[in-house]
């Protein structure tokens, strides 16, 4: 079974957003809003020993989703081959996933009141196209391909020349977009835009233990009530309950 993953070629990325407008162009993404986004490092150093460095950010599809166990629905989900999908006709737009996820990857989508993200443009996957963004890219940074096929340059570029995870000590779920670069552009890329733990302690305990089990208690007490009154008609229209003001 493949396990896809996308690289990122640092040395090589101009930031020119051509994958971002891809990407919207693609998905009908709202304005404001972004699946893909690039963001510029900032400069560091002291002159004339400058350094900077662009950072090219989406969903990770981890190998151990933190949006997917608050999910109330089960919309959010993880298929076969590592990507992280999100099943539109469940979701509820209830926002769990978009705080448990430490990337920031995920938004509520204004027109559809639903959760959108990247989806490593599975259907164009499935038509044996590039994902969108990695077709545009005009300088050829973006690498998509298998984990699981040695000859497919994601595996050449993660296993032997070692691209990176963008993780730490607090927030190690295995993402599967890798950086690949100089050690000092990698390390400046990460060091701006780490990865924070979920909003929510224990994103989405709310929702598990306090919410759900109210919302349930109450559809119960609501389906009992309506089966005591059923059964209290039924029984008083055979003589077996007198009304309230007979003697």
């Amino acid at each position: 079974m493949a396990r896809y993953a996308m690289v990122t070629d640092l040395r090589k990325c101009v930031g020119c957003q051509a994958c971002t407008v891809a990407c919207n162009s693609e998905w009908e993404v709202p304005t404001g809003y972004a699946r893909t986004h690039v963001k510029f490092t900032g400069v560091a150093g002291t002159f004339p020993n400058l350094l900077s460095s662009f950072f090219v950010a989406q969903c990770n599809h981890c190998d151990h989703p933190a949006c997917i166990d608050p999910c109330p629905t089960g919309a959010t989900y993880q298929a076969e081959n590592g990507i992280v999908m999100v099943d539109r006709n469940l979701c509820i737009g209830c926002g769990y996933c978009v705080e448990a996820c430490p990337y920031d990857a995920r938004y509520i989508n204004p027109v559809i009141k639903k959760v959108d993200k990247c989806d490593f443009c599975s259907s164009r996957i499935e038509r044996g196209l590039e994902p969108a963004c990695v077709a545009t890219c005009t300088a050829h940074a973006k690498f998509y391909g298998d984990l699981e096929e040695p000859k497919s340059d994601v595996y050449k570029m993660v296993y032997e020349q070692g691209a990176r995870r963008l993780e730490t000590a607090q927030v190690a779920i295995g993402p599967n977009v890798y950086y690949l670069g100089k050690p000092e552009e990698v390390d400046l890329a990460f060091a701006a835009f780490a990865p924070h733990p979920p909003r929510l302690p224990r994103a989405g305990e709310l929702w598990t233990t306090v919410l759900r089990p109210l919302v349930l208690a109450a559809i119960g007490a609501t389906f009992l009530g309506q089966a005591v009154a059923f059964f209290r008609q039924l029984v008083k229209g055979e003589g077996l309950f007198e009304d309230d003001g007979e003697q």
